[in-house]
């Protein structure tokens, strides 16, 4: 640690010695003179202003516009809200959200207690779908050759007979392109996403040829890669789970020895609370307030890789985006709420670990939701339509593109704050 220099001490004088300073100091006795100087310096400090932190600005700016908010709509008054169990329900000037998940780590698979939450402001995706909703040939001709680079004509980009994208192989070295400017409908409701190319269902999700690795014969890495999608079907795609039920399969398909991680997974479905949401793990929508408009849509990838630190040990990586077209019952607006999922699966031999055969060992496991109003601690995801925003204050977090898969995917800071928020581009 560097040495703090220490303040320069000021000149004794003593009785008797012939200085030849004029400062009215030299009179004063030294411990008076020594007061003086640590009273006026504590003042000076003490009087200061002080720079507020960006968060307490933040903060400060967002409990403002809330109240104004708030008094504009109800004349006065504050809004209650319970502490300890769940985020309030945001109020109609609150645009939808986005939040990343906590992450089941190491091979024990306890839970990771860290979550991170952002809210989603979406000004720029508001305006956007206004000025389509008003003109959308004008909206089209601002694009780059009046359409949008890659998607040929509206009628191609969304209809159901356009070929898909080519599988992913690889990460992808930038955000897809924008979509041709539209809006979606019950008819289209992948109209204006990138989606709208991407491939349906549990078809999109391909397993790659096995062959041994790590020192796990290819038919073992062969079992463990079905059963990885196996389970990414059952937490995503089953209709019974995206309603809101109990994802069965899925918790069947975990390997009994992981106590811990079920545990987990059982207490969330069955009590969620903020630390503990069975929507970092499984697709689950409220079926009283909205119903899927169409396939879900999906886009990722499998790897396999040798296991790090000992022999006989593979390690599947998936990484999957799942795009769910939404509308309220019997309602006419549609949106999208994108989640992506990362999920590790290892494989073994079983000369060297100890497992349940026929089950899948979670290693780790991470997600992100795109377009949720945020409330934490009510096990399902629930989406906000462009109906429930009013312009709202300026964006103050991070943006963000939810069909952006070139980058990893996020963990949570250990000290992050939990209503930290940020900014979704589309959806």
């Amino acid at each position: 640690m560097a040495e703090q220099p220490s303040e320069e001490k000021r000149p004794e004088n003593r009785p008797g010695d012939r200085g030849e300073s004029s400062s009215p100091s030299s009179s004063l006795p030294d411990d008076v003179w020594e007061k003086f100087v640590q009273d006026s310096e504590r003042d000076i400090r003490a009087s200061a202003p002080k720079e507020p932190s960006a968060r307490a600005r933040m903060v400060t700016e967002r409990l403002r516009a809330m109240d104004e908010a708030q008094a504009a709509r109800t004349g006065g008054g504050g809004r209650k809200r319970r502490w300890g169990r769940r985020r309030a329900a945001p109020q109609p000037g609150q645009p939808a959200g986005w939040r990343t998940g906590p992450a089941w780590q190491e091979m024990n698979g306890r839970a990771s207690r860290r979550r991170r939450v952002w809210s989603v402001v979406g000004v720029v995706l508001a305006a956007a779908l206004a000025v389509v909703a008003v003109n959308p040939s004008a909206a089209l001709s601002w694009l780059p050759g009046g359409l949008g680079e890659g998607w040929g004509t509206p009628d191609e980009a969304q209809s159901s007979t356009a070929p898909p994208m080519a599988p992913e192989t690889a990460r992808p070295s930038a955000a897809p392109s924008d979509a041709p400017a539209d809006v979606p409908t019950r008819e289209k409701p992948f109209a204006g996403s990138p989606a709208a190319r991407w491939e349906s269902g549990a078809d999109a999700i391909r397993v790659p040829q096995a062959k041994a690795v790590g020192g796990v014969s290819a038919t073992r890495v062969e079992a463990a890669l079905k059963r990885t999608k196996q389970f990414l079907v059952a937490a995503n795609l089953d209709p019974a789970v995206l309603k809101g039920g109990r994802p069965a399969k899925a918790l069947a398909l975990v390997d009994p020895s992981e106590k811990d991680l079920l545990a987990e997974l059982r207490v969330a479905l069955s009590k969620p609370t903020v630390k503990n949401d069975p929507t970092w793990a499984f697709t689950r929508f409220d079926p009283d307030e909205v119903e899927l408009v169409g396939e879900v849509r999906v886009r990722g990838r499998m790897t396999v890789e040798a296991g790090r630190g000992s022999a006989g040990k593979a390690v599947i990586k998936a990484d999957y985006t799942f795009v769910y077209p939404v509308a309220r019952p019997g309602g006419d607006e549609v949106t999208r709420t994108i989640v992506r999922r990362t999920l590790e699966v290892a494989a073994m031999d079983p000369a060297r670990f100890r497992f349940t055969e026929g089950h899948l060992w979670i290693a780790d496991h991470n997600s992100e939701i795109a377009n949720d109003d945020c409330r934490e601690g009510d096990g399902v995801i629930r989406p906000q339509f462009f109906a429930d925003r009013q312009e709202g204050p300026e964006p103050s977090g991070e943006a963000r593109d939810p069909y952006d898969r070139s980058k990893e995917l996020e963990r949570p800071e250990a000290d992050a704050d939990p209503e930290d928020c940020g900014v979704v581009t589309r959806v």
